[in-house]
């Protein structure tokens, strides 16, 4: 008798379990791509001629979160455009470019709105450290190559305005 309890229970619990693991149905969660949104604009003057090298559209990070977060998870850029980045306090800055997906090119900015530093071509996915080398208080991230492109040199100065 004390058997068939068992197996009576056994049997009810085997099916409670089974009924449980039925497979829900999975619930797809669908995130909206991030884009580009337009706060700004920024201009690279040469130092020693004070020309026009080149204008970029700019999106603005300046809170924690934004700084933060910066390119991540962006699956593009276009030329024209670049992520401006305004701390609070001059500083040594570090970058990495983990979650980010397209390669960039770093200028790292002083107080001063002169490029003190930059790193170029900083690859996707990789979380080494970029350091500015010295303490600055912007930086501008551009998409692979436009330093080059531009002739940005240290020394070249910047103006900026927001939207």
């Amino acid at each position: 008798m004390k058997t068939l309890k068992f197996y009576g229970i056994s049997l009810i619990l085997a099916l409670i379990t089974l009924n449980g693991c039925k497979e829900d149905q999975k619930k797809v969660v669908k995130t909206e791509p991030v884009t580009f949104t337009k706060e700004g604009e920024l201009t690279i003057y040469k130092e020693q001629t004070d020309s026009v090298l080149v204008k970029y559209n700019i999106e603005i990070a300046e809170s924690d979160y934004e700084t933060q977060t910066g390119l991540m998870y962006r699956e593009s850029m276009e030329l024209d455009q670049g992520m401006f980045f305004i701390f609070p306090d001059v500083l040594f800055h570090s970058f990495y470019m983990k979650n980010t997906k397209i390669p960039l090119d770093l200028i790292f900015i002083d107080e001063e709105l002169r490029i003190a530093s930059y790193k170029e071509n900083a690859q996707p996915m990789d979380e080494k450290g970029l350091s500015s080398e010295v303490p600055v208080q912007y930086v501008l991230e551009l998409n692979a190559g436009q330093r080059k492109q531009h002739s940005l040199e240290v020394g070249d100065r910047i103006a900026f305005i927001r939207l």
